[in-house]
């Protein structure tokens, strides 16, 4: 995230960026895309972005976090929230795409095998109530189990006051 970031501010392509620094355009791409660096590439980075080496190199985060969860630290708070909403639509919009795929596939096999009888509405309808349900909160409709419902619970499981 950071080389991709220093490398925009300086207005260069993925391309410039290799050439500046004696690695491939495939290396830059992996290392924007979170992969990690080696030691060697993130000396040739920091040496072109002219930052020290601790800039480039990635925090050690938590053990509780998962892998998905990570965000680089040196990104604002306005940044880590972006990326969060923008992981959490395409979460969305992949589970909705395969929702309509197989929920489509569902009606043509019921349509084929038994016409008569339009068993694939139940699929599509207990699905279809994920979805929605998914959607409310991605696109935050109700903020029924937000941040503030959070912090209430957790005050009340560790039995203090609000």
């Amino acid at each position: 995230m950071i080389i991709r970031k220093l490398r925009l501010q300086k207005g260069w392509s993925q391309e410039q960026l290799a050439e500046l620094s004696g690695l491939s355009v495939r290396t830059i791409q992996r290392i924007e895309r979170g992969q990690s660096a080696g030691l060697e590439t993130l000396k040739s980075l920091a040496a072109v972005f002219n930052v020290e080496l601790s800039t480039l190199q990635p925090e050690v985060t938590p053990m509780s976090e998962s892998s998905d969860t990570k965000i680089t630290p040196s990104l604002s708070t306005d940044e880590r929230d972006a990326i969060e909403y923008v992981r959490d639509l395409k979460g969305f919009y992949s589970n909705l795409t395969t929702y309509i795929l197989v929920i489509g596939f569902l009606f043509f096999i019921n349509l084929t095998t038994s016409p008569g009888n339009i068993w694939a509405w139940w699929p599509a309808l207990g699905w279809g109530i994920g979805i929605v349900v998914h959607a409310l909160n991605v696109f935050e409709v109700s903020d029924m189990f937000g941040a503030d419902w959070e912090r209430k619970q957790v005050e009340k499981r560790l039995g203090r006051k609000l």
